[in-house]
């Protein structure tokens, strides 16, 4: 929690039950860390403030409230005056339930700020419109309300997707005819659905398709929808090419469709038109900070892609000037892509050491969080195993990412990894040089002994135990579990 989260110690009792009552970010957003906010925050700045943009009050909503926990309540004020301005803009109206959210901000930031007069102003326009505009159903929020408060999820982490999406239907509900919604919406499900091994539904595919009917302008629900029907096999590289052209001509934003539509050519083996594509986008904008953000992403892939189309020096390169840049233009939350920046150094004629001792300043942070952690875990020991032949080192690893508990995506990798390692069985051990008798117990025993306890769980091991080492000797499958099972004590 930031020091910022902390109510004043004097508070009226009534006006803070009336203050935490509130709908709005300062009652939604608990328990964030200065490092979540930074990443909210440019997140934010790259979805940009393109004045046609029906979230940008939303947007100003969100980005006053994250300046105000990173301790800039000036700067906060002015945002949510801007929210105030553009919600009103927007809906061409100079009062509706749209601004409830933002005048429960700006109760709350006056109250943090001690002005208690111009809190209870707030209050008391928020209990008007709650009377003026009551919601359609007694037992709901107001739909403007749900709406707002899905919007705001979708930004807040990976795993409020869901949640965000059952607010877009809930609103959608009330308030069947409010596209943006039906969009925000079908986007939170697919984002939700993002690592599935069977990919989108029928049902949500039938949702797009449907909503990319509704609001042909909204490129990136095609660009998503595109990247589903690639995903399932269909063809459609003549319509990427048209979709990556109208993309060119939109404004820069993380919302323009460029990065769905970069994943799509990265299935469908059209990495190189991606890599175009980015390269003329930069030509149009030069200091487009999220579009070196997706050029820098594709020379990634194409640089650590396996098979015997590998990249050219000149590739190589150009892949790492990008890094450095996007590095340098992310400077509070450019952790992933330095570890990116380390692995494509890996693969220059001569960065290997380089990126060696790149990954080994990573390892030395002391301020990541879980999540870093298993992502840089993860990365470094595929670094060990694919550009430094270093098989033990790489398992140390990734039995070091899947060992936190609250496992992130590469912590998941991670275990996939070392499951892998427990069903090759006695073949992979012996193919590691490793010799297993009944007078010791190798590195290799103990990386099993360790997949057993943590990743199979322990119901399992005894089972898993004698599956893996079925071809020995029963008598040193016995010895080995005794040991085993000391070991545990």
């Amino acid at each position: 929690m930031t020091k910022h989260s902390q109510l004043p110690k004097r508070t009226d009792g009534c006006t803070l039950s009336k203050l935490e009552a509130l709908e709005c970010h300062f009652t939604w957003v608990k328990g964030t860390t200065r490092s979540q906010l930074l990443r909210i925050r440019v997140q934010l700045e790259d979805i940009g403030a393109d004045e046609g943009n029906f979230w940008l009050g939303s947007i100003y909503n969100l980005w006053g409230f994250v300046l105000y926990e990173l301790g800039s309540s000036k700067e906060a004020h002015q945002y949510f005056r801007k929210a105030t301005e553009t919600l009103q803009q927007l809906r061409k109206e100079d009062e509706g339930p749209w601004l409830m959210v933002n005048y429960g901000n700006l109760a709350w930031l006056h109250h943090h700020l001690g002005e208690e007069a111009k809190s209870q102003d707030y209050l008391s326009k928020v209990e008007a419109l709650k009377s003026k505009f009551p919601s359609p159903s007694q037992d709901e929020l107001h739909p403007e309300i749900y709406a707002e408060k899905a919007w705001t999820l979708m930004k807040l982490g990976k795993n409020d997707k869901l949640l965000a999406a059952d607010y877009f239907q809930r609103s959608l509900k009330m308030q069947p005819d409010m596209v943006q919604w039906q969009s925000s919406c079908v986007i939170a499900l697919a984002s939700a659905a993002k690592h599935s091994d069977t990919g989108l539904s029928d049902d949500l595919m039938q949702e797009i398709r449907t909503v990319r009917e509704q609001d042909p302008e909204n490129l990136y629900v095609a660009a998503v929808e595109l990247k589903e029907r690639g995903r399932k096999g269909e063809s459609v590289k003549d319509e990427a090419e048209t979709l990556g052209q109208k993309i060119l001509l939109q404004p820069v934003s993380s919302y323009s469709g460029l990065n769905p539509l970069m994943r799509l050519h990265r299935r469908l083996g059209s990495l190189d038109e991606a890599i175009v594509l980015t390269e003329e986008a930069l030509e149009r904008y030069p200091e487009g900070r999220y579009l070196k953000r997706c050029a820098a992403l594709c020379y990634k892939w194409k640089v650590l892609r396996f098979g015997a189309d590998r990249a050219d020096q000149r590739t190589i390169e150009r892949a790492i000037k990008l890094h450095e840049e996007v590095v340098d233009l992310y400077p509070d939350t450019s952790f992933v892509k330095k570890v990116d920046l380390a692995y494509v150094q890996a693969k220059s004629s001569h960065g290997r050491e380089i990126a060696y001792q790149m990954f080994q300043d990573l390892l030395a942070r002391r301020d990541l969080d879980s999540d870093d952690k298993q992502l840089l875990y993860y990365n470094y020991a595929k670094y060990l195993i694919f550009e430094r032949q270093d098989s033990n080192d790489s398992i140390r690893y990734h039995m070091k990412s899947a060992e936190i508990q609250k496992r992130s995506f590469y912590g998941k990798l991670s275990v996939k990894v070392l499951q892998k390692i427990c069903e090759r069985g006695r073949s992979r051990i012996l193919c590691c040089n490793t010799v297993i008798s009944p007078l010791g117990v190798s590195v290799s025993f103990t990386v099993v002994v360790f997949v057993l306890q943590r990743v199979m769980g322990p119901e399992n091991a005894e089972k898993a135990f004698f599956t893996v080492f079925c071809g020995l000797n029963r008598v040193v499958s016995f010895l080995l579990f005794s040991q085993w099972r000391i070991s545990c004590l």
